[in-house]
């Protein structure tokens, strides 16, 4: 399990994701949040499978449940997909970032975090068997 939050942040503006990671028997649930007022905004459920390219291994099929105008499903997403990948097992992401008066720049912001942040979480995940996460 992994004890400590996963984190990425944009040190010229200061905005910040964090995830956290708990194991449901091989499957993943990842909650992230961001902003002032972290929330549940999207929901994104990712299992792996056969690739139908010849040049990766594995892919995902998601579901995708978005509370209406809220514009977390990128992040949620990306994470939810690359983790199914990557490791072979089913991941649930949660997301929710919340800023007041946020502009274009900070969700360029976000998005990049959140890609940043699915590499993060990868990096640490893999070669961790289901069980022993740390």
């Amino acid at each position: 399990m992994v004890q400590s939050p996963v984190h990425v942040e944009d040190s010229k503006s200061g905005r910040r994701l964090e995830a956290w990671v708990r194991e449901a028997g091989e499957d993943l649930v990842v909650v992230v949040g961001g902003g002032q007022r972290p929330h549940v905004g999207c929901v994104v459920l990712a299992q792996p499978r056969p690739s139908t390219d010849v040049s990766r291994n594995r892919s995902a099929s998601c579901s995708v449940l978005t509370i209406p105008h809220h514009k977390e499903e990128p992040i949620a997403r990306g994470i939810a997909e690359r983790l199914a990948e990557e490791l072979g097992r089913v991941v649930v992401v949660t997301a929710g970032v919340h800023d007041d008066d946020l502009d274009a720049d900070g969700v360029a912001d976000y998005l990049r975090l959140g890609e940043e942040l699915g590499q993060a979480l990868a990096a640490r995940l893999i070669g961790a068997q289901p069980g022993v996460l740390s």
